[in-house]
């Protein structure tokens, strides 16, 4: 019991993003477009800006256009530094066409 605790207490406070998954081309991986929006520091405007976060997705279970949670972990490759955690929202163009 005490292991178990004790790996739960050691993934700590890591960041969570969540966006669309834009590729699952590559194997075990996922790429995910983050988007954020803030005000520009001068005119105020909303600027929104787009980031892609290369991500772990061991089951394959993520498809393109699905909305996911990932989260940050150790370098996993050259890119990878993020973890698929779950499936928010699944995309339904794709299930309804098949």
């Amino acid at each position: 019991m005490a292991e178990a605790t004790k790996t739960t207490e050691a993934k700590g406070n890591r960041k969570q993003r969540v966006g669309e998954v834009v590729s699952n081309k590559m194997t075990k991986t996922i790429v995910v477009r983050v988007q954020r929006r803030f005000p520009h520091p001068q005119y105020k405007k909303i600027i929104t800006s787009y980031k892609k976060f290369y991500a772990h997705d061991e089951k394959a279970e993520a498809k393109v256009g699905d909305t996911v949670r990932i989260e940050e972990s150790r370098p996993l490759s050259k890119l990878k530094r993020w973890q698929l955690v779950e499936v928010v929202e699944r995309n339904v163009s794709e299930t309804v066409a098949a």
